[in-house]
């Protein structure tokens, strides 16, 4: 099946953050047309030559070669009134192959699905991971994308997964410490366990890629903050994912957020609660999931409200400086809808705009993702797009 591009892919994509090679130029040139495939439906020979700025014969050339690997196929002619022959449009096939992607975010259970690449879930399973670290959580991912992938109905391009934790461009998790995962080379052992490629990023990001690629995000730039087991945000600015120096970049879940002496509106936090990274009153330790609901545990509804309104309100003070640094126009929520959407997201989207100047503050939106659990799925979904077929 091939189909013009859904709306939501209608906007620019990344841009790339390195220098071409020569080396690299046929390879570019081919993730030019499939990414523009991708995101603006089909098209002819033609019309892939003005898109992408490459000579007719060039697209040809490239053309004739994912008709080989069945990547993409002819559609027929296109209708229209001009003399001379029909173009014939190609498109990409959305049916052609599937992706694997899990998501580690969660703190109870690993979610994995079988997506088309279109990003349409085909199957979706989960495995238990509380309580799991080290060598057998690792056993569990390996199992849960054993099992995704034998049921797939379709050749898998390749398997995406969005994880906890510092994680370098080729897949090793540097450190992520709620799952005891140091310095592990996870897409090396995946990819030699499964026999398939595998591509590995912090779920933060997968979760911004997501949003960017297949949400309601505006093409003006954001962050995704992924509240779960532990909290990490995703920064997309002028097209371009950020990863920073150490490839830690949107590790707000351990900055200090708490000490002793901090309250919110006169109502005291608490003492700052020991991180798992080895401090005390990081963000994760009010924020994450186990935390908050520890927060709410037992309390009347006015008094759970107060409570998550309290830890909204430090949300909003940490966002500040990042928003009004990066000028973000929007910032979006990952997480459970009981606990974030309502009292927590009003209260720290007040105290972003009282803390931000008017012109940030005047437009700025804190919102839930519109992919509600499918967003770091669809982004690790576009981790193989990008590693397999350079299309982001």
């Amino acid at each position: 099946m091939t189909a013009d591009a859904p709306h939501a892919l209608r906007r620019p994509p990344l841009r790339p953050t390195r220098k071409v090679l020569p080396e690299h130029t046929r390879a570019h040139h081919r993730s030019m047309v499939l990414q523009h495939l991708f995101h603006s439906g089909p098209r002819s020979r033609a019309d892939l030559a003005r898109a992408t700025g490459l000579t007719r014969v060039t697209v040809s050339d490239l053309v004739s070669s994912l008709l080989t690997e069945g990547l993409v196929s002819e559609l027929g002619v296109r209708a229209e009134g001009r003399v001379g022959k029909p173009a014939t449009l190609v498109g990409l096939r959305t049916d052609a192959f599937s992706i694997v992607a899990v998501d580690l975010a969660d703190d109870e259970r690993m979610h994995g699905a079988v997506l088309e690449l279109s990003g349409t879930v085909r199957e979706r399973r989960s495995a238990q991971v509380q309580g799991l670290t080290g060598a057998a959580a690792v056993e569990a991912l390996t199992s849960l994308c054993r099992e995704l992938a034998g049921a797939s109905p379709l050749p898998v391009l390749g398997v995406g997964v969005g994880s906890p934790g510092v994680i370098t461009p080729d897949g090793c998790v540097v450190q992520a410490p709620n799952r005891g995962w140091y310095d592990l080379p996870l897409a090396a052992r995946l990819t030699e366990e499964l026999g398939l490629p595998v591509h590995v990023a912090n779920d933060a990001n997968t979760a911004a890629l997501g949003e960017f690629t297949y949400g309601d995000a505006t093409g003006g730039g954001l962050m995704v903050l992924t509240v779960g087991g532990g909290v990490g945000a995703g920064i997309v600015l002028d097209g371009v994912l950020v990863h920073g120096d150490s490839h830690a970049a949107g590790e707000l879940g351990h900055v200090t957020a708490v000490d002793e002496r901090d309250d919110v509106d006169g109502a005291p936090l608490g003492r700052p609660a020991p991180c798992a990274c080895g401090r005390t009153g990081c963000l994760e330790t009010v924020l994450s999931v186990p935390a908050i609901r520890r927060r709410v545990e037992g309390l009347t509804p006015d008094d759970a409200a107060a409570a998550l309104a309290q830890v909204g309100r430090r949300l909003g003070i940490v966002l500040a400086p990042v928003v009004s640094a990066l000028n973000l126009p929007e910032v979006v929520l990952r997480g459970p809808r009981e606990l974030l959407d309502g009292p927590l997201r009003e209260a720290a989207l007040a105290a972003l705009r009282e803390r931000t100047m008017p012109v940030i503050s005047g437009t700025v939106q804190l919102r839930m993702t519109s992919l509600d659990e499918d967003g770091a799925l669809s982004g690790a979904a576009v981790l193989v797009l990008s590693g397999q077929l350079g299309v982001t």
